[in-house]
């Protein structure tokens, strides 16, 4: 049963990308399809930088001793990550306030209904 609590991290790894892979799917509207985006992209960071750690690791400088070291890599891939996601989540929201302002709504099914009428 310890090893359930041990991995914590990675189930809360699974509810936040079923969530945000619920949210993508269920909701028709465009602002929220994003946030589940976001909540999603924000669960892969989190599995990455779960298992970028190593328990008992140290920072990579070097020393005289035998010493466990966590990799550095998947901590800085995420910091690019972050920034790429903050961009693209700005983009999308301003994609959607054109949208808004083309067809006067942000639901995903009234946009269609629009289109199909043309």
């Amino acid at each position: 049963m310890s090893s359930f609590f041990d991995l914590y991290n990675y189930w809360i790894f699974i509810f936040l990308m079923m969530t945000g892979f619920y949210i993508v799917i269920a909701q028709g509207n465009l602002v929220k399809k994003i946030i589940g985006l976001n909540i999603f992209q924000t669960s892969v960071f989190l599995l990455y930088i779960s298992m970028g750690k190593v328990s008992g690791g140290t920072a990579p400088i070097l020393i005289e001793a035998d010493v466990s070291y966590s990799n550095p890599l998947p901590h800085v891939l995420i910091l690019t990550a972050i920034v790429v996601g903050v961009a693209t989540t700005a983009v999308a929201m301003a994609l959607i306030v054109r949208i808004q302002k083309a067809y006067g709504t942000i639901e995903e099914q009234e946009i269609h209904e629009q289109d199909a009428s043309l």
